[in-house]
């Protein structure tokens, strides 16, 4: 038998040819929780096999691609765990919340905790039993045609813009299409846990490369959770709780009519959130927070608006313009200047200036040069008027240690998130990461000339920076405002597509390139053209009214 020669964790095997990489995995350090295998920047199962001298890297939850497969299989098996459990039940997977996703069991009674902990008991001996996730690549109209047997038409509409060979996977007797590959089997599926919300709606705990493999601890965030439900239920009214739904509507030419809607629902929660603030008049402080691209810039500057249009004296603050200058912004643990922590924003002299407004003086406010890392003046002088509100706006402003020297009665605190509450179908949801990553590949690539590796390669930075200094305090929150436009997708997809197609094979990124552009596949493109100058949606592809 021919050998060959594998290289990995800093050492090198010899092998027989055709060796699947399930069985080379057993000489990893990752061996008990491997899920997958990389080569040439490509993701393959462990059942593929090795033909050739070869470079790989086993790939466990701690990395991107890991986490998502991992997420997969927790899901294929909760649901067989159900059906298992409970004839006839079922469950959508709804969104994702903080560490993990949230659910909704399909059943004709509302279950009990102990039944949630009989689908747990279940789910455990699924993965005790150690069941292969059998694969098997069909032709498109088998898919089309196994789905409608099932009556999911959803899904049968979504396999149409699949590929002529569909890969879908097999767990016990249930096959099913997660959009991504699946591990070997369920025995690396170690760590789960299921927190029961009541009415049959649970979430789904599970390890990600952002908690480095381990289990997330549960923090209930109900407001999130009821923001989602009430965007769910006015999607629902229109009749658009698919993506086929709204791809239906670009073949039709019904359309135009859908994204005026959604623009004046999202002006409609501006308004509402306007009138929540002015009711609480004794608020000085608006502080509005949210992750990266989640729209902060033009949603202050709207909300700014209909303030003044309601008699008000709106003060718009960045704490970025309050950063140290770069030379003494603190760094990582890799020796990288770490712009997300507390400690790059100057907040001495940001409360003092808080102070001094609240005194009734005149401060002058700085801009941050981010080309020459310092911070500037420019002789931009404010005062406070009687009938004025600052919105200051920026990572840390749900984070009261930003602002210890404002009493907390002062304070409305807004948190941003550009969640979509509509489904690619009941097992699959629209990602709030990859909606965001998106949005900042097109943004950064316009306005600052980056690559999507250059892009894709700060992300994983930025999302760190989020969990440690963003989602710890969303629940706090007095408001959730989404900000996010339902058709949205499909207006980035004419944008994001060119530039995803230009990662090439030999970047570190190309998997997660290829993975962005099968999930754009989904949706029917939308032209720009019919976006208003004045959406939220122009902070990212430009064309808007402040460019």
């Amino acid at each position: 038998m021919e050998k060959i020669k594998i290289t990995f964790e800093h050492k090198q095997i010899e092998v027989d040819k055709n060796t699947s990489y399930l069985q080379i995995s057993e000489y990893s350090k990752l061996k008990d929780s491997v899920l997958g295998v990389k080569k040439n920047n490509e993701l393959f199962p462990l059942t593929a096999c090795a033909y050739e001298d070869e470079t790989i890297e086993f790939i466990d939850a701690s990395s991107i691609e890991g986490a998502k497969m991992y997420k997969a299989a927790v899901k294929f098996i909760l649901e067989v765990a159900i059906k298992e459990t409970f004839k006839g039940a079922d469950i959508h997977y709804l969104h994702s919340v903080p560490g993990g996703m949230l659910g909704e069991i399909k059943a004709e009674s509302t279950l009990t905790s102990e039944d949630i902990s009989k689908i747990k008991r279940e789910m455990a001996n699924i993965i005790d039993e150690n069941d292969e996730f059998k694969r098997y690549n069909i032709l498109k109209k088998e898919a089309v045609d196994f789905y409608e047997a099932l009556s999911y038409d959803e899904k049968a509409i979504n396999v149409k813009t699949c590929d002529d060979i569909v890969t879908i996977y097999k767990l016990k007797d249930y096959l099913n299409y997660y959009y991504g590959p699946m591990p070997y089997s369920t025995k690396y599926i170690k760590k789960f846990e299921l927190k029961y919300l009541g009415n049959n709606r649970l979430v789904i705990l599970y390890p990600s490369n952002l908690s480095k493999g381990l289990l997330p601890e549960y923090v209930h965030h109900e407001n999130i959770i009821d923001a989602y439900y009430e965007g769910k239920s006015w999607l629902k009214k229109l009749n658009v709780p698919y993506v086929s739904d709204i791809n239906n509507l670009v073949s039709t030419r019904g359309i135009k009519g859908f994204i005026e809607s959604c623009e004046l629902h999202f002006t409609d929660e501006i308004k509402k959130a306007c009138d929540k603030i002015i009711r609480n008049n004794d608020k000085k402080f608006v502080m509005i927070a949210g992750p990266s691209s989640s729209g902060k810039t033009t949603s202050t500057r709207v909300l700014a608006s209909y303030l003044r249009s309601k008699g008000y004296d709106p003060i718009c603050l960045s704490t970025d313009d309050y950063f140290v200058d770069r030379i003494d912004n603190p760094k990582d643990e890799f020796g990288n200047f770490d712009f997300e922590c507390l400690n790059a924003i100057d907040t001495y002299t940001f409360n003092n200036d808080l102070k001094s407004l609240l005194k009734g003086e005149e401060v002058n406010i700085p801009t941050y040069n981010f080309v020459t890392g310092k911070r500037e003046y420019h002789n931009h002088l404010i005062k406070l008027k009687e009938n004025s509100i600052i919105l200051i706006e920026g990572l840390h402003s749900l984070n009261d240690d930003l602002t210890p020297g404002i009493p907390e009665r002062y304070k409305y605190k807004i948190y941003l998130s550009p969640f979509i509450p509509l489904n690619i179908d009941r097992h699959n949801y629209i990602s709030t990461l990859d909606l965001r990553l998106i949005r900042r590949i097109i943004r950064d690539n316009r306005t600052r000339g980056y690559s999507v590796s250059e892009v894709i390669e700060k992300w994983q930075s930025v999302r760190n920076g989020e969990e440690k200094y963003i989602f710890p305090f969303t629940h706090q929150a007095d408001l959730i405002l989404n900000t996010a436009l339902p058709y949205e997708i499909g207006v980035l997809k004419v944008y994001a597509e060119p530039l995803l197609l230009s990662i090439d094979t030999d970047s570190k990124y190309y998997e997660e390139a290829r993975r962005l552009l099968k999930f754009l596949r989904s949706f029917y493109s939308i032209s720009s053209e019919q976006v208003s100058k004045s959406s939220i949606l122009r902070e990212f592809i430009g064309g808007g009214c402040n460019d």
